[in-house]
């Protein structure tokens, strides 16, 4: 009978050589060359917690955009941001946009807010023994809190919002998570909190731990409103001469395209209605060791912009959704780790830091690409440097 259980050592799963049975063993039943995912610098010792079945290192190009001028509360000062990405032209646009946002002297970040969720579903009854249990939980919220706290030195349980739908009740409690993601930390909290509001509920009830209104990787617009990770906004006011000096558009006629784009994403549904959020998002999160997958949510988000008195164009960016770590997770791992050494990010007490660096980096992606759409670049751009040539 043919072996197809991929090799696994019960002794250390973790070893160069282990690595390459498994190398070995895929090359056997997929014809597949692993020469290049072989190669690597780090230690497999490093990557318990991070992967399983490890092979080897996807390596990715990383680019450097900047450097950036932030004026944030946490960010001060010029940054260089690392970009891991295949797309050619993007860390030129990025950097282009930087340039823009340093002549009018830098752009304002600010963090509102961060809150993490986990949302579990109780099941009664009824439609009244659901709202009456809702009415419990406001009344022993104090003693909830204490034991979702028990089990994290860092996650603090903020509030749980409620809905109530036919005899079930979605509760949504929110965290705040300090300088990690936090999606594992609040639901082993949440599991806690759930199993002594079973056990001690006046109404009997069962629950599923997630609900799915914590819309765990996936956008929804409660996350516009209710915001999961950190509510960021950067903004700058665009001076008339620099931007038709830099990027050869009046902002006039960047005003009008502006509001044609925004009616564009309002009719499609799009979760953000600037030009490309996910863009520099995405390449930041792989060169620093963020959970990709968060892009989904982190993406969504508001561009805003007014055209002053004086011919200066106001934009900012508001992400209210941006799932940052700055500790746990993969930020610790070499290269992700020298990236954020990079952008001062290491470490704890630094995730505002790197949110605001992130809603700058955005806001720089959007200005450079909107000013290409305008003055005709955006085509010759990618014939000159990328996958278009």
């Amino acid at each position: 009978m043919t072996n197809n259980k991929i090799p696994r050592s019960s002794e250390n799963d973790y070893t160069d050589e282990i690595a390459k049975v498994r190398r070995d063993f895929i090359q056997e039943k997929t014809g597949a060359n692993l020469q290049h995912t072989g190669q690597y610098s780090i230690s497999p010792d490093v990557l318990p917690g991070n992967i399983e079945n490890f092979i080897g290192i996807v390596q990715m190009p990383v680019g450097v955009a900047g450097p950036v001028q932030i004026n944030g509360e946490s960010a001060q000062g010029s940054f260089y941001v690392p970009l891991a990405t295949t797309e050619g032209t993007l860390v030129a646009s990025y950097s282009r946009g930087m340039r823009v946002i340093n002549e009018c002297g830098g752009v304002k970040t600010t963090v509102v807010e961060g809150f993490m969720q986990r949302a579990p579903a109780f099941i009664f009854k009824d439609a009244r023994e659901a709202r009456d249990f809702g009415l419990w939980i406001d009344e022993n919220f104090d003693t909830i809190k204490e034991v979702a706290q028990s089990t994290t030195s860092v996650g603090k349980l903020e509030h749980i919002h409620q809905w109530s739908v036919s005899k079930t009740r979605y509760l949504r409690f929110n965290y705040t998570t300090g300088d990690a993601a936090g999606q594992n930390m609040v639901g082993k909290a949440t599991l806690a909190a759930c199993e002594w509001i079973k056990a001690n509920s006046p109404i009997p009830c069962m629950y599923l731990l997630s609900g799915n209104m914590d819309t765990d990787k996936k956008h929804s617009h409660l996350n516009m409103l209710h915001s999961r990770g950190k509510r960021v906004i950067a903004e700058i006011v665009l001076k008339k001469e620099v931007l038709a000096d830099i990027m050869k558009v009046d902002t006039k006629v960047l005003a009008g395209a502006t509001v044609l784009a925004n009616t564009g994403a309002l009719m499609a549904g799009a979760a953000y209605n600037g030009p490309h959020s996910a863009n520099g998002i995405a390449s930041l999160y792989i060169a620093t060791g963020q959970d990709e997958a968060n892009v989904v949510e982190s993406h969504a988000g508001l561009l805003s912009h007014q055209l002053l008195d004086n011919g200066d164009f106001y934009i900012s960016v508001t992400l209210p959704s941006l799932i940052v770590a700055t500790f746990g997770g993969g930020t610790g791992l070499p290269t992700q780790n020298e990236c954020l050494q990079m952008l001062g990010c290491v470490g704890k007490g630094k995730a505002n830091k790197f949110a605001e660096i992130v809603a700058a980096t955005v806001l720089a992606g959007d200005i450079s690409l909107a000013c290409a759409v305008i003055a005709g670049h955006w085509v010759s751009s990618h014939d000159k440097m990328g996958r278009n040539r």
